[in-house]
């Protein structure tokens, strides 16, 4: 089950969103067909990602920032690409243009931040917009809790989209993360980094809820957008009918 849409238009176009979406796409492909085998890879990887055992030591700082635009494969990369467009626009649409690049390069570096206390030798490279991602999913949560999103439910062969509450999808999300930190699971994915940078994001959008008047903000729109939704439809299947015999 992951989301494909929610029906949260934005008010402004979402230039940073759109700029993080094609910045992120466009490095990817420019190291990922040029650099032919492991071994460069996993050079290119130690230069630029981030790495907290260098950290510790007093280097590679300029990873805090460019881990921020790697990915470890296509799957990495279109997974955090989902969710940026999904909910990007909406926390730019809030935050204008500046303070929103600023709220998710703050993510960003608050979730290396945690992935590096809480694992500060290890040697390894970390990439991955995941972080600065989590910032943007945590600081939805607090603006649009009630806000619908269509997810795609997967069963073997069977498919069907719903539209639930975004605080479902992403509290889904947050304890699936917590879970796994806890439990320090091994897989290569750095849990830590995406619990910090989602709290992070929550953290960071309170202000702008209590301006808006906190929960009399969520009371007065019952925690759904405060403009009206947008609207899809889902066009029928064209595969034709076989008659029984």
């Amino acid at each position: 089950m992951f989301p494909i849409r929610d029906h949260n238009p934005s008010g402004r176009v979402p230039f940073v969103t759109y700029a993080l979406l094609a910045i992120n796409i466009a490095v990817f492909l420019s190291y990922w067909f040029t650099l032919r085998s492991g071994y460069e890879l996993g050079a290119f990887y130690y230069t630029w990602g981030l790495v907290p055992a260098q950290l510790m030591q007093g280097h590679g700082l300029g990873g805090l920032i460019t881990h921020m635009f790697l990915h470890g494969g296509w799957l990495h990369l279109a997974g955090n690409m989902l969710f940026l467009w999904i909910f990007g626009d909406n926390l730019e649409d809030e935050m204008g243009h500046v303070g929103y690049l600023l709220f998710y390069l703050t993510c960003g570096l608050a979730a290396a931040g945690l992935q590096v206390i809480g694992n500060p030798w290890f040697d390894g490279p970390l990439v991955g917009a995941s972080g600065a991602i989590a910032g943007v999913l945590g600081g939805y949560l607090m603006l649009f809790p009630r806000a619908r999103v269509d997810v795609l439910l997967i069963f073997i062969i069977f498919f069907r989209v719903f539209s639930i509450p975004a605080w479902i999808v992403l509290s889904v999300w947050f304890v699936v993360q917590a879970f796994h930190g806890y439990a320090a699971t091994e897989d290569g994915v750095a849990y830590l980094a995406h619990i910090g940078g989602f709290v992070a994001g929550a953290v960071m959008v309170l202000p702008i809820l209590l301006r808006r008047g906190g929960r009399a903000f969520w009371a007065r729109n019952e925690g759904m957008p405060p403009h009206p939704e947008a609207k899809y439809k889902l066009s029928p299947s064209r595969i034709p009918r076989v008659p029984k015999r």
